[in-house]
């Protein structure tokens, strides 16, 4: 297949995806939800709606104008796929089938049915594409590989695939940055950042940069509407054991009944937990945040990416910033 019949085949599965009906869609989420329970139809619908805007030809034909993809003698590429929010792995699933190299992935054991159900999709609109791809449960024959995981299996990844050409990427999160004079709307607007997947995906904020007079009762009284993700057991099941652990050791936080704020140097909190630091000055912000690039995936806030945008990431906004592109084009 050349590129063009590439691109051809990912806008119609965007097409097939966007033109399901109702009773399918009801059916993929139920089956998915089955798979795994944080997948909650909302879940599965932001996913999917993502994916939609990543398969607009426009958007397609412009990410891959910067590359030179030259017909190749397709190299075997491993994927070893992350599942902690729906389809998190299809970029790159996406990313090198485009490339035109051949797909080995092994999905997570936490979203394998809907990688399945998105791949018999691009099967089902041009079959050719199933000589380009293989689901795996070993990885040992790939030429190549991407892998994401947590921080203990990337050191796994970096020892056992050190002779191959590799991308390995491993835990990271996102923070937000407050000035103070956030309006009402942008404060809501930062819940989504908080709380959408119910803070699982590493483009979710889960730590606050903010001035040393900033009142958090304001986000606290903002975020009501949001609520419902009190709602899943999972996420309450989360919630009541870090507030119980908080009110034992006598820690100070801050609750609003579904999520819990607590002044911490640590970047990465637990699900129900939001950390927050003060700050004196916008140079000890950008000297923070310079200090823990290669741990934070994105940054929201004035100056940054607006509020609410953290989980809309463009078709090239690549995980950890490494070009996945540019690295198979390069093989």
């Amino acid at each position: 297949m050349f590129v063009e019949e590439r691109i051809k085949l990912f806008v119609a599965l965007g097409e097939r995806l966007n033109s399901l009906t109702n009773d399918a869609k009801q059916e993929l989420f139920v089956l998915a939800h089955n798979g795994n329970s944080w997948f909650t139809e909302e879940s599965v619908k932001l996913a999917l709606e993502g994916i939609g805007e990543f398969l607009k030809k426009d958007s397609l034909e412009n990410w891959l104008s910067q590359y030179d993809l030259k017909e190749v003698s397709p190299k075997r590429i491993g994927v070893i796929a992350a599942g902690n929010i729906p389809l998190v792995g299809f970029h790159d699933v996406m990313t090198v089938l485009l490339s035109g190299h051949h797909l080995m992935i092994k999905p997570s054991s936490d979203d394998t049915f809907l990688m399945k159900y998105v791949l018999n999709l691009l099967g089902d609109i041009d079959s050719r594409i199933v000589e380009r791809y293989s689901i795996v449960e070993r990885l040992n024959e790939a030429d190549a590989y991407i892998a994401t995981g947590s921080d203990n299996s990337a050191r796994y990844f970096k020892h056992y695939f050190k002779d191959k050409p590799n991308v390995i990427r491993a835990n990271r999160t996102s923070v937000a940055v407050l000035t103070g004079e956030e309006s009402p709307e942008e404060l809501e607007a930062l819940g989504q950042d908080v709380f959408k997947y119910f803070g699982l995906g590493c483009r979710n904020v889960s730590k606050l940069l903010i001035p040393s007079s900033f009142d958090l009762s304001r986000l606290l009284d903002t975020w009501e509407g949001y609520a419902a993700v009190g709602d899943h057991h999972k996420y309450r099941n989360n919630y009541d054991y870090n507030k119980s652990i908080y009110l034992v050791n006598r820690e100070p936080h801050l609750d609003n009944g579904f999520v819990l704020l607590r002044e911490s140097p640590d970047l990465v909190s637990p699900i129900s937990v939001l950390y927050y630091s003060r700050f004196n000055s916008t140079a000890d912000i950008e000297e923070f945040l310079a200090n823990q690039k290669e741990k934070i995936q994105c940054v929201v806030g004035k100056n940054y990416i607006p509020f609410g945008q953290a989980q809309c990431p463009k078709v090239d906004d690549y995980a950890d910033g490494v070009d996945t592109m540019a690295f198979l084009s390069s093989l």
